[in-house]
């Protein structure tokens, strides 16, 4: 079977989660921080490490067959792939900036302003949806100082925390759209038995990341309040004790609600709780 290729970013803020994601489904390759590509040993598959802006345009072209990349660079590229399964990762929103001593109160204000940015593509998709009429100014790299530079009125660019815009003397003026990174693949791809099998990896490891394996032990009596908070996959595994009416409950817990469950379970009854990570949830 020839092998399949995947093309994930070579350096940046997306390269060191999608690597550790492909092996957290079990993939073995090496070499991949000295080399373009490499190969997969136990898997039919190669990996390209190209720069994110490209990945897009590979996958499209079907010199890739599949690609992780940033959402807001697909959309900048207009590339016309498949959108297999967002990855919860490398999330960010891009948003207008202005300094903090700009006039500007709403997007109105924009009109006849420069805007500098590296995403002219999604810039002016958004200012068309606001009827504004703007002078999109294109800048590679350091975007945030080009008001200070006096080279435009404001920016439009990548916000992960905030720190940036802060200590560049801006402020976020309007949300324009959020971005996490994806897998891709080239129209027709998503049907390959080799592609379903690496989804079905990638959501195996995504499920894990969201969950806590718990262990708690319980009286009989308390049992059934104890199953009403815990659903588990299926529903809680429930095994007797050596002491008399005293049970162990099994289940899993999602991690946006540990804390409350936790607590919840606990007023209910339960003892000895322990709690474990988990590697993969296969459904």
């Amino acid at each position: 079977m020839k092998n399949l290729k995947i093309a994930i970013q070579k350096s940046g803020r997306l390269n060191e989660k999608s690597v550790q994601l492909l092996k957290n489904c079990g993939l073995n390759f090496e070499n991949y921080k000295s080399s373009l590509i490499t190969t997969v040993s136990n898997f039919p598959l190669e990996i390209l490490f190209l720069r994110d802006d490209d990945i897009p345009e590979y996958v499209q072209d079907g010199i890739a067959d599949l690609g992780i990349v940033g959402e807001n660079v697909i959309v900048e590229t207009e590339a016309n792939v498949r959108y297999l399964q967002r990855l919860g990762f490398g999330k960010c929103s891009l948003k207008i900036a202005v300094p903090s001593h700009s006039d500007a109160k709403e997007p109105a204000d924009l009109n006849g302003k420069a805007i500098a940015t590296s995403y002219p593509t999604i810039l002016k998709k958004f200012l068309d949806e606001q009827s504004i009429t703007a002078d999109i100014r294109i800048i590679s790299g350091s975007v945030e100082i080009s008001p200070a530079l006096e080279l435009s009125d404001a920016i439009f660019d990548i916000v992960s925390t905030g720190g940036t815009l802060r200590s560049n003397g801006l402020v976020p003026f309007a949300d324009v759209m959020t971005s996490e990174a994806i897998l891709i693949g080239k129209n027709g791809i998503e049907n390959n038995p080799v592609v379903c099998e690496l989804i079905q990896r990638i959501q195996s490891v995504l499920r894990a990341a969201e969950t806590k394996y718990v262990v708690l032990n319980v009286e009989r009596s308390s049992l059934a309040d104890i199953i009403t908070l815990l659903p588990g996959v299926k529903s809680p595994t429930i095994v007797p004790l050596a002491e008399e009416n005293w049970v162990a409950v099994h289940t899993v817990i999602a991690e946006q609600d540990f804390w409350d469950k936790i607590n919840k379970l606990k007023a209910a009854g339960a003892q000895g709780i322990v709690v474990m990570p988990v590697e993969k949830i296969i459904i």
